[in-house]
């Protein structure tokens, strides 16, 4: 396949737009951020005219797939309605309380348009419910592009201290200094406990998977501990489900898993492509915004037709019937993968769920953490998914496969068949 249309607007955009692109992580793509015409079901079409089957999915919004119908429908409706009130329309409330019956730890919603504002709704929250300042995160977690998150997400060891006492690594220039916040390794209990033993802390912010960086899932019994860590010492549990949340399961990552954080932070697919987010947590905790004395605001927070949207998505998510449908198709997906790369003799494991799950190339053992999934071979990785474009499949270069309730069995066998030849071209 050819990418030359998509390159060239590229270059005339940046002419207006600053790098061609509206998201750093949307940059550096080889062999070019690519420029798309239209998204349907599981393929989308560049502005070359190709046809890729798509297992980005808008990062991983689109669970339902793209253009699914009965959003489309919802959305459409609306628009003839209203589009933006600066009051409440009875979406949001439908919406609240589908959120409520599938997340286990949702008792109360609030709504933001991004899951970056979500987390830091959530972290206002926790530090006036504790009165403390501190806030923990872990190596390799991303929680969103502000100041005060943006923490050793991707860093180089070499500038982050040693792996079981890691230091603060900025993300940014132009980053204000870490000010109350604690770096921590991923999967390491008895960091979190003496981390937590002085009593300054006011929340411990993690992924519950790691799917930002190698797919790293917490070790047997570590949620849990930390959960007990949290409660034991007046700390507040917050789970970052943007990426998992709906997706590993209707109810996320703590439904699956069984450990309840007490504010939960959700995106991605809440709206299937819509600018929709959301702060969830108990009653109690969430009536300090409900009083305002947490300011929480926004000129978009609850935009009608991105209401609408929600509704119907998770109205579709409430039947079951998307999540049985991946659960059948991911799978397939994932031991035909692990098929293709012991035929071929590559060394390479797939980690996660039918949903979302992360390809890794290495002969080691599973990373627990982000220092061991630096170790893996990301350069061989990137190789093999410029191959996989080649053959008009498009993933993620930092491994990461997101599968929608679209992708068919068709879609599979062409899958399968393009991962084959790219094999051998790597």
């Amino acid at each position: 396949m050819r990418f030359d249309v998509s390159r060239q607007r590229i270059r005339d955009g940046s002419r207006y737009v600053a790098g061609g692109v509206n998201s750093a992580f949307r940059a550096g793509i080889r062999p070019t951020p690519l420029v798309f015409e239209s998204a349907h079901g599981a393929r989308l079409v560049d502005a070359d005219g190709n046809h890729l089957l798509d297992y980005v999915l808008g990062m991983g919004p689109m669970l339902l797939g793209h253009s699914p119908a009965p959003v489309l429908a919802a959305a459409r409706a609306q628009l003839g309605r209203s589009v933006l009130v600066a009051g409440q329309t009875s979406l949001e409330y439908e919406a609240a309380r589908l959120v409520t019956e599938l997340v286990p730890a949702a008792g109360r919603v609030r709504f933001s348009s991004t899951g970056s504002e979500a987390v830091q709704s959530a972290l206002r929250l926790a530090r006036a419910a504790t009165g403390r300042r501190v806030v923990v995160k872990f190596e390799g977690h991303y929680h969103g592009w502000f100041d005060n998150v943006l923490w050793s997400v991707a860093p180089d060891p070499a500038a982050a201290g040693p792996a079981n006492a890691p230091v603060p690594v900025p993300g940014s220039a132009g980053q204000l200094p870490a000010q109350d916040i604690a770096v921590l390794p991923w999967n390491d209990t008895d960091a979190v406990r003496a981390r937590l033993a002085p009593g300054d802390v006011a929340a411990v912010i993690m992924e519950p998977v790691m799917f930002n960086n190698g797919g790293v899932p917490p070790r047997a019994g570590y949620l849990a501990a930390v959960r007990d860590l949290c409660a034991a010492s007046g700390t507040l549990l917050i789970f970052d489900e943007v990426i998992t949340g709906f997706r590993v399961s209707p109810g996320g990552a703590q439904a699956r898993l069984g450990v309840l954080p007490d504010l939960t932070v959700l995106g991605k697919a809440l709206g299937n492509g819509f600018p929709v987010a959301a702060l969830a947590g108990p009653a109690d905790l969430m009536e300090l915004i409900g009083d305002r004395r947490v300011l929480h605001g926004g000129t978009y927070n609850t935009q009608s037709v991105a209401m609408a949207a929600t509704t119907a998505v998770l109205r579709e998510i409430a039947t079951g019937e998307p999540h049985t449908r991946i659960a059948r198709t991911g799978a397939r997906l994932i031991s035909g993968l692990e098929k293709a790369f012991g035929d071929a003799g590559v060394s390479a494991q797939v980690a996660g769920y039918p949903a979302v799950f992360h390809v890794r190339f290495t002969d080691g053992p599973p990373p627990q953490d982000y220092r061991s999934a630096r170790a893996l071979d990301n350069t061989r990785y990137t190789e093999f998914a410029h191959r996989l474009l080649e053959r008009g499949v498009r993933v993620l270069p930092r491994g990461t496969w997101f599968v929608s309730s679209a992708h068919t069995d068709d879609d599979i066998d062409t899958t399968l068949d393009a991962v084959t030849h790219a094999l051998t071209r790597i």
